[in-house]
């Protein structure tokens, strides 16, 4: 099964690295997408999955507040953390973390190599090496990569390493963390 061309390695990304406009607003800094990324890990070889977008499917596109680009982003992401954490978008996001693992547990099952899950630092839900909480950036995972994180370590699925983003980083350092 899966004998033709296709390269049988995935990468999970963040949904706001490749679709800017699911992005809360104030925060894009792409009119589409962060393109040298997709450019790179389709020159790898590399068939891109986007996660689903947390803050969208939990909050809406205007993230419960249309005024929330009038904020510091840290503070409107903070903003957006809480809200995540509360009863009803908890439930929704531990669905998405439900789809997420179904969707890696398929590929692993097929002998696909999931190469990583690609996260966007700084955001209160797909940051992994920092987030916003308390009206800044800090260390830590959002909210929604935090519960990805833990179920991977549930279903002793340690080796698929998970690494954040911003358009500042060093794309080939960050990617070179995942893909070798």
């Amino acid at each position: 099964m899966f004998t033709d061309v296709r390269s049988k390695k995935v990468i999970f990304v963040a949904p706001c690295l490749l679709n800017q406009n699911s992005i809360s607003d104030g925060t894009a800094v792409y009119p589409a997408a962060f393109e040298e990324l997709i450019c790179t890990l389709m020159a790898w070889g590399v068939g891109i999955v986007q996660l689903p977008c947390p803050e969208l499917c939990c909050l809406g596109l205007d993230r419960g507040d249309p005024q929330g680009a009038q904020r510091d982003v840290v503070v409107e992401n903070t903003r957006i953390r809480a809200a995540m954490q509360e009863d009803g978008p908890d439930r929704r996001l531990e669905l998405l973390v439900d789809y997420t693992m179904l969707q890696i547990e398929e590929y692993r099952r097929h002998g696909f190599r999931v190469l990583g899950i690609l996260g966007a630092n700084r955001s209160p839900c797909c940051g992994v090496e920092t987030t916003s909480q308390e009206g800044r950036e800090v260390r830590g995972e959002g909210v929604f990569m935090e519960k990805l994180h833990i179920r991977l370590r549930k279903n002793g699925w340690e080796d698929i390493p998970m690494t954040g983003l911003k358009a500042s980083d060093d794309l080939e350092e960050k990617l070179a963390f995942l893909l070798w």
